[in-house]
Parts: C-alpha cells; sequence; structure tokens
C-alpha cells in the first residue's frame, strides 16, 4: 500500500511538471525583433511609418475605452521589428508598450502581414508617455485579426474589473 501511495505521488508530481514546462513553452504568434521607445525627431531610417490614416485615428482597445493614436510625425515614437510566427496571414495587430509592469501604451498595425516576414513599423505616441522611468520597456501583442477571420488576444492580459471605476 505504502508502496502504491508513492508511486502515485511521483506520477503526480511528474504530470504537474510536465504540464507546468508545456505551458511555460508557449509562444506569442509573434516575435517582437526590436521595441524602441524614441523622442520626436529620432526615428530609425530602415522603418516605415504603420497605418495611420487622414483622418484622427481612435479605436476600441482590448478594455473597451476609446484609444487615440497621435501621428508620427510631430509626436514621439514607437519602432517595432516583428514577424509572423504563424502560418496564416494577419490584417490588424494591436500591441501594448509595458514599462515598470504596466501597459503605459498601444498601438495598432493594419496591413497584410504574411508569416515569416520582417515588418518594420513606427507609430506615433502621446507625449505624455515619455519619459518611461526605466530603459527597460518591451513591446507585446494584444490582440490579432487573421485574415481567415479568427481572433486571438494575449492570454496573460489581465481583465478589466468595471466595479473598481463604480460609484459607491
Amino acid at each position: 500500500m505504502k508502496n502504491a501511495r508513492a508511486n502515485l505521488a511521483i506520477a503526480l508530481l511528474l504530470a504537474s511538471s510536465t504540464t507546468t514546462a508545456m505551458a511555460s513553452t508557449i509562444t506569442h504568434p509573434i516575435r517582437i525583433a526590436t521595441c524602441r521607445p524614441e523622442a520626436v525627431g529620432s526615428a530609425m531610417w530602415s522603418y516605415s511609418d504603420g497605418f495611420y490614416p487622414s483622418y484622427p485615428y481612435y479605436w476600441s482597445d482590448n478594455f473597451g475605452g476609446m484609444f487615440y493614436q497621435p501621428p508620427t510625425r510631430t509626436y514621439p515614437l514607437l519602432s517595432i521589428a516583428y514577424v509572423n510566427q504563424t502560418h496564416c496571414v494577419m490584417k490588424k495587430i494591436e500591441f501594448g508598450l509595458l514599462a515598470r509592469g504596466r501597459i503605459v501604451a498601444e498601438v495598432r498595425d493594419l496591413g497584410t502581414f504574411t508569416p515569416g516576414a520582417l515588418i518594420r513599423h513606427q507609430f506615433g505616441l502621446s507625449r505624455n508617455v515619455l519619459p518611461l522611468g526605466t530603459s527597460f520597456s518591451k513591446c507585446v501583442p494584444l490582440r490579432i485579426a487573421f485574415k481567415n477571420g479568427t481572433t486571438w488576444k494575449n492570454p496573460h492580459l489581465k481583465q478589466l474589473r468595471r466595479s473598481i471605476f463604480s460609484r459607491r
């Protein structure tokens, strides 16, 4: 009986460690090669402007709020180089700029992003984003829409709790 319990405990331990290892190896559909927030006028020469229409550009972000993306010419910039790691064409990607453990800015890119292609785009940021207060910033994909109609949402995003904003 003791031997059976020991074998069961070992089996459970191995199963849980395998699950943990598999969960930690899950990758994003996008590999970020460069994430560089910069002050006005210091654009990277090999980067082109990300999508920006001829009118003020607002969209609903992951948390349901309206988000504004400034133009690139007169605002601070976020330069992102990334690769689509899936086998499907992407048409819309939203990125978050993380600094000090928080999303401090969001940008959206629209286009046709083929698998394996390196995309180098720059986006306008609000003047309130910089300085970041840290040199350890990171870009992460927040939400992706594929050409075939499927979507992907970053599984590590915290859920918005509207109850913390309600009046009592």
